[in-house]
This record gives C-alpha cells, structure tokens and sequence, in this order.
C-alpha cells in the first residue's frame, strides 16, 4: 500500500538529438544537475485514487475511433431478437480488464495481509494464555471458583465486541491507495504491538517459567489484556474519525484549464488524505472536463494573426541597405496597425460568433426535444394498445422498444451533441441504455434529454472512461503533515490539474447583549379631533 515518493523538477530537453557522443554525455550531465537542483524545491509523489482512462484527451480518442461517427445516419431501427457474439471491441476490452486485474499493486495485499496476521494474534492471544496452563500443566492449577467462571463469560463477550469493533472500523475496502503510509494507523498498529509482545513476555517470564497454580489469576491476567485491546480501540476511533469530524479548514479547489471552483471544508488531515477527499468529492461535484470547448477557443488568436498580411509599397526594386531598413520598419508599423485594428474588432467578431452559436445550440435543441417527444409518444401509444389486448408474450422488451423508437432521434440527437461538442462523451450504446432505463421506470422525455442538455458530473458517464484514472500529488510540504493555513498543492492528471489552497476558518467570538423588554413598549397618544 505504500509506495515510495518520486522527486521531480523541470526536465530539459535537448533538440539536438543526433549530435556527437561528447556532446550526448555533456548534454545528459547538465540534465542531471538541473533535475537535482529542482527537485530539492518540488516535491511529486504519485496518488491512485480512484483507479481508469481518461474521461477525454488521447486515450479517449483512440477508443472513439472505433465508434461509427455516423450512427446518427446510419442507425436503423431492430424489431426482432438476434445472436449475442463477441465482437473484436469485446475482446479487446475483455484483455485489457485481464491485464489491469493482473498488474495490481502488491503493496496493497502485503499492507492487508499483515493487518490481517496482526489482527488475528490479537484475537487469539487471551485465547492462549487461557488454554496454555490448562494443556502444560493441569494436575498442579487450583479449582475454578464461581468468580473465575464469570470471568470467563466477560472474556468470551469482550472479545466478541472487540471483533465487531474491528470489522466496522477496519475491515474495509480502501478508497485510494496512499503514496505515503498513514501515520495514525502505522501509530495505531504499533501499539497494538508492543501491548501484546509485552503481555507475552511477562506471561512468559512470571505464568510459564514458574507454572503459576492460581488459574483464577491468569484468567485475569487474560481479561486485562482484551480491557487494554478495547481502550486502544477507542483510541482508534478518536484519531481515524472523531479528530476530522470538525471543520477547520477551508479548501479553494480550481481545475486549470477552464477554471470551475468548489470549496469544501475539512478537518485536521495529512495533505494525502486531504487529496484524497477532495478527489472523491471531484468525481460527483465537478462538470466533465470537455477538452473540445478549450480547443475551439484557442484557435481564434491563431486565426487572427495569420490573416494579417503585409505588402511591399515600394516594390521589389528597391535595393540597398537604407532602403532593406526602410521596408523593415516600414512593415513592422503596418504590422502593429494591422493588429490595433484586429483588435479593435476581435470583440465584434466574437459577440457575433457566439450570438450565432446560441442560435445553432437553440435550433438543434429544438428539434431534438420535439423528436423526443414524437418517440416517447410512440412509446406510450404502443404499451397503451397492449394493456387493451391483454395477450401474454406479445408485449415489447424495453430494450427493444429502445432500439425500436431510437432512429427517430438519432439524427436530432447526434447534430445537437456535435453543436455543443459532447458527441465523444456519449455512444450510441450508453444512449440506447439510458432510453430503455427511461422507457422501464416511466420517465418522461424531459428527464431523458437532461443527461444531454446541461454537461453532468464525471460519475454520470460511461465507467470505463474515469475508473482508473491516475493522479500525481504535488506538494511542496511532505504529504504526511497535517493541513496548515495557506498550504497548496496539486492534483495532476493527464487532461488537467486540481489547484488547491488551503484557508484556516477563523475563530469565531459571539458576544451577548441584553435588550430590555420594556425597550420595545410604545405609547400611542390620540387627539380628540380624529376619527379613530
């Protein structure tokens, strides 16, 4: 589960790739001087939390290409029941789980496997300082009085309750797996250990050396042990889910390529732990990141400037160096006045692109819900007819009144989701999917078209498009000190990166103040002459 933390700074690279074998190893020397000046200021550990690909970006666009881009045209509707074979897509997908499922981290199952031998040492620990006098030496121990019977029921019950105590607290599955070992739990964990290989060693100094015969002891000896094992348990609960459990800091969290923010408040966590709760909260709060929007304006600046073009007034006969200087300067001005005036109508420009991309998005979005409608419509009118023949085995499967009514929306659907640039996001199976949970609970044809009109939290999509997504924590701090006011780090994935800055939540001081309640009384006077 633990993993060692790899410091890296700036790499350089050379782009003199097929110079001489000198320059190679000088080039490599500076290259490693300057890796190890900048990573004694950045520090970058790796965080696997929640493990898959890529919601968007080159792995997204290696599996799309597999995908008809043309499903809107080319659907056709599927009214009766076919073959289930594997297709080369399933058979791709099916050994890439194989291989993710054999490459898992061994970190982990050491982790657990070691927690799993620590624990049942614990459990069978009283166990055996109860049977060990009774197997040595038998003849020799003193009758078990009542009292010693008793005990033996408290034993039986405190370890029943510890049991369960550690199954809630312990026995589940990780969340992320930890670039760093969990300080609390490592603390915890020794503790443990230390209380049992003492209470062996003075059971084996004082009870087996000497063949203690007072056997109403050793059950107290024993009862002692599961007493000490439940208050460190207690212990447990106060440093793994009580200490966080108040609010204390505040944390700004911002993806850096279009700038979405949420905050959240946390308690008293180490920075990983923090990465890791913030990263849980990512994947159902955060908008899908869609790479496509960011692209689409980014090449307005590079279309700007290289419309501009700049001609010679002089011509191509004039010669001489005063008169090269003279077109230089000449063409720079025209450059700098070409672009104040591409300036000063980029905005123009881009009121009107937008104002035409609305009216596109509104247009599509009409079409596609009145097709929707029309296909919902279908729907109901055919399980109407049905309800009124009421013959057993002639009724459609949602599935196929899914495939039946979807080639009516196709269409709509696909130009709606490539005007707003979501068509890689969904496929025409998950759509189909999602048809038939709607057609199966009753939904309406607005709560089917919301998937599709307003961009959903990442959860929302496909999952093997987010299941094992990578992330590299980047923190200046080491990442098992606790949160401190003003403290940043970064979340970095493949697309993008989590910008996170930490505020301490000032203390608050209420003070009271006493307002009499004679204070509010007010006396009304009235004159003779008026009507009330």
């Amino acid at each position: 589960m633990d993993t060692e933390s790899t410091y890296s700074g700036y790499s350089y690279h050379s782009g003199r790739s097929r110079g001489s074998h000198r320059h190679g190893e000088r080039s490599r020397d500076r290259h490693k001087s300057r890796s190890k000046d900048s990573s004694r200021s950045e520090k970058s550990v790796t965080i696997n939390a929640p493990p898959a690909q890529p919601l968007l970006g080159d792995q997204t666009l290696r599996g799309d290409e597999t995908q008809d881009d043309n499903w809107g045209e080319t659907t056709t509707a599927i009214t009766g029941t076919s073959e289930h074979s594997l297709s080369q897509e399933d058979i791709v997908r099916i050994s890439k789980d194989l291989d993710d499922s054999v490459g898992l981290d061994c970190g982990r199952y050491l982790a657990v496997s070691l927690s799993v031998l620590l624990g049942v040492l614990v459990l069978l620990t009283p166990v055996a300082f109860l049977l060990l006098p009774r197997l040595l030496w038998p003849e020799k121990l003193r009758a078990c009085g009542t009292a010693c019977e008793g005990l033996f029921i408290a034993v039986a019950f405190k370890l029943l309750i510890l049991l369960l105590a550690v199954w809630a607290l312990f026995l589940r599955a990780p969340r992320a797996a930890l670039p760093r070992i969990f300080a609390f739990r490592a603390l915890l964990a020794t503790l443990v250990l230390l209380l049992v290989l003492s209470y062996w060693l003075f059971y084996g100094v004082r009870i087996l050396d000497t063949q203690d015969e007072d056997y109403q002891g050793i059950v107290q000896y024993a009862v002692s042990l599961v007493d000490a094992l439940l208050f460190v348990h207690y212990l447990a609960v106060v440093l793994l889910e009580l200490r966080q459990l108040q609010a204390c800091f505040s944390l700004c969290v911002t993806r850096s390529t279009d700038g979405q923010t949420r905050h959240y408040s946390l308690g008293q966590l180490s920075i990983q732990r923090a990465a890791v709760a913030i990263l849980e909260n990512y994947y159902r709060d955060f908008p899908v990141h869609n790479a496509a929007l960011l692209t689409a304006s980014k090449s307005r600046p590079a279309k700007n400037l290289g419309e501009l073009k700049v001609y010679s007034v002089d011509g191509p006969g004039a010669t001489g160096a005063a008169g090269a200087v003279g077109i230089s300067q000449s063409q720079s001005r025209a450059m700098i006045a070409a672009a104040a005036r591409r300036r000063d109508s980029s905005h123009n420009e881009l009121y009107y692109e937008e104002a035409e991309h609305e009216r596109r998005v509104r247009k599509r979005k009409a079409r596609l819900v009145v097709a929707v409608e029309e296909a919902f419509t279908h729907v109901r009118r055919v399980q109407e007819e049905e309800q009124r023949k009421a013959v057993a085995g002639e009724g459609m499967d949602p599935r196929e009144a899914a495939q039946a009514v979807f080639p009516s929306m196709a269409r709509a659907l696909q130009k709606y989701l490539r005007t707003t640039r979501q068509q890689h996001c969904h496929s025409m199976e998950s759509i189909q999917q999602h048809l038939a949970f709607c057609i199966t609970h009753g939904m309406t044809p607005k709560a089917f078209l919301e998937s599709y009109l307003s961009p959903g939290p990442t959860l929302q999509y496909s999952r093997d498009r987010w299941l094992s997504r990578h992330w590299t924590l980047i923190s200046e701090a080491s990442v098992t000190s606790s949160l401190t006011d003003g403290t940043v780090f970064l979340l970095k994935c493949i697309d993008f990166s989590l910008v996170v800055t930490t505020k301490k939540i000032p203390y608050i001081k209420l003070s009271e103040e006493f307002i009499d309640p004679k204070s509010h009384k007010f006396v009304l006077r009235l004159q003779s002459e008026t009507s009330v």
